[in-house]
């Protein structure tokens, strides 16, 4: 009981925490420039360009070449550690008096959690110099997986909770969800935030969506190279009928998702 108490104290402290309140806030900021930068190369991929990589390793690589990008990248992995903390902190101080709903939450926040770590941890990689192949990571991932026992059916597993996750990002902006945590204003600016977020997360939902399809088909092919990320994503789109046009709308898409970032950034109940 001591150890709860002591935790969620802790986590109440953090949570009260002007300074950390403002880092949490440019954790916001950074992912919005992140989503801007991998729409942008998802634009590129559909008008014929796009060497680079469509995805957090693509980003990050950009802001690595930039002036100023270690400190931009090193700025990423503190608001992005503090973002983390932060969905922690809910998650330890989740009150839903209906016990399902409340893990439900918690399973939620720590889930984010885990993704911002994720990405922070590729910004100090390119922060320290280094670079990622979040494709060649997701192969090498799908390569082991089908290699331990049951690695078909668990691989499987992964490619439909990755897929449902994509699901929920789709369902989250169809119904405008995402506006329970928001203090937003009135009138226009209102207006442009629900637009921005409706797009944006239909957008990030079926590049994430195809993603989790692209795990189960190589758990059920025996091809891990199948299996790339949001890369590999978001070059399937372009790979379809009408392709191209499919993932300009996604690319864009993936933009006002980022503009959405800041705007939640000013505006997020924190």
């Amino acid at each position: 009981m001591n150890t709860r108490n002591s935790a969620a104290s802790a986590a109440s402290a953090a949570q009260d925490s002007t300074t950390f309140r403002v880092l949490a806030r440019i954790g916001y900021v950074v992912l919005g420039i992140l989503h801007l930068l991998i729409g942008g190369i998802a634009i590129s991929i559909a008008t014929g360009g796009g060497g680079e990589k469509a995805d957090q390793g693509g980003a990050m690589q950009q802001i690595q070449q930039s002036p100023a990008g270690v400190f931009l990248l090193w700025l990423i992995v503190l608001g992005l550690l503090a973002l983390a903390i932060w969905q922690i902190a809910e998650a330890v101080v989740e009150r839903d008096p209906d016990t399902k709903k409340k893990w439900g939450h918690r399973v939620k926040f720590l889930g984010t959690a885990a993704a911002y770590i994720a990405i922070g941890a590729t910004a100090l990689v390119y922060a320290l110099g280094g670079q990622s192949q979040s494709s060649e990571s997701s192969q090498s991932f799908s390569a082991k997986l089908l290699a331990a026992p049951a690695g078909v059916a668990l691989l499987v597993l992964v490619g439909l909770i990755v897929a449902a996750i994509g699901i929920a990002f789709i369902v989250r902006g169809f119904t405008k969800a995402f506006m329970k945590n928001l203090s937003s204003p009135g009138g226009t600016a209102r207006s442009g935030i629900v637009a921005f977020g409706v797009a944006g997360y239909i957008a990030k939902g079926v590049a994430v969506g195809v993603a989790g399809v692209l795990f189960v088909i190589a758990a059920l092919t025996h091809n891990p190279e199948t299996a790339g990320g949001l890369d590999s994503a978001l070059r399937t789109l372009a790979g379809l009928p009408y392709g191209p046009i499919i993932l300009w709308i996604v690319g864009a898409g993936l933009v006002l998702y980022g503009l959405f970032c800041f705007a939640r950034a000013r505006y997020a109940r924190m």
